[in-house]
């Protein structure tokens, strides 16, 4: 059993961990363990898994009588019996005081309709991402970070929807794990489409490859080279001026 805000509450062992969450999801304790739950408290909580089943296909019905546009999340019930909690997504705000009215009458409790979005939708249903992990969203991360496709880009992935969207249709999450070390790397790596010069020989950049400090470069003669860090450390830019003489060059030829 565990306090929490509204009172005693019963909870699983759900994995356990020598650390919590991993480094930038640092879990802080959300409530204080109390005590193991006794066989009488046990038997309720299956009780009240049972009866937050019924809620839902009671509230689904009555969604459907009162034509709302909202879809139906999931359904908590207080272990003291004190209140309802009923969680839905809608597109936009929905008047579901007629709904409230007809939930109180029927289950003779406090009734509150939370809406949430989609990432926290899928956080309480739960799921296996396309790594075939536990998602992340309902094993470890508790607060959602903004995640952008510049993110993507940054990391050379794929800009297809298909492949850098998880189950929720949004952008992975896991697209912030490596984000900085990307950026980082990549701040003193010569940019794509720069010209560099090594020793007496003109190259242009044409990708990154930041965990390996390597850079991919083309010579003079059109050839693809892999640079390392070591070649490229001390490389000298080449100027502007040069780089126009040459074209004026190839351009007279």
């Amino acid at each position: 059993m565990v306090q929490t805000d509204h009172g005693l509450e019963p909870a699983h062992i759900a994995r356990y961990s020598a650390t919590c969450g991993c480094k930038g999801q640092k879990r802080q304790a959300s409530f204080s363990i109390i005590r193991p739950a006794t066989d009488e408290e046990r038997e309720k909580f299956r009780g009240l898994a049972e009866g937050e089943t019924h809620a839902f296909k009671v509230c689904n019905k009555l969604i459907k009588t009162h034509q709302l546009s909202m879809n139906l999340v999931r359904v908590e019930r207080f272990f003291n019996g004190s209140k309802m909690i009923f969680y839905f997504t809608a597109d936009s705000r929905v008047d579901f005081r007629g709904l409230v009215k007809d939930l109180v009458q029927e289950f003779r409790t406090r009734v509150e309709m939370r809406q949430v979005g989609v990432r926290h939708e899928t956080k309480m249903i739960g799921g296996i991402g396309t790594c075939g992990r536990e998602l992340c969203c309902s094993s470890f991360i508790q607060n959602f970070d903004s995640v952008s496709i510049k993110m993507a880009k940054e990391q050379d992935l794929p800009l297809n929807p298909t492949k850098i969207s998880g189950v929720c249709n949004r952008l992975l999450c896991c697209l912030t794990y490596e984000y900085e070390t990307y950026r980082k790397q990549r701040k003193n790596m010569p940019k794509t489409g720069k010209k560099i010069r090594i020793g007496n020989e003109d190259y242009l950049v044409k990708r990154q490859i930041p965990l390996q400090d390597l850079i991919i470069a083309e010579n003079s003669a059109g050839e693809e080279v892999a640079l390392t860090k070591r070649d490229w450390k001390a490389f000298l830019p080449v100027k502007k001026e040069v780089i126009d003489k040459k074209r004026e060059k190839k351009g007279g030829e």
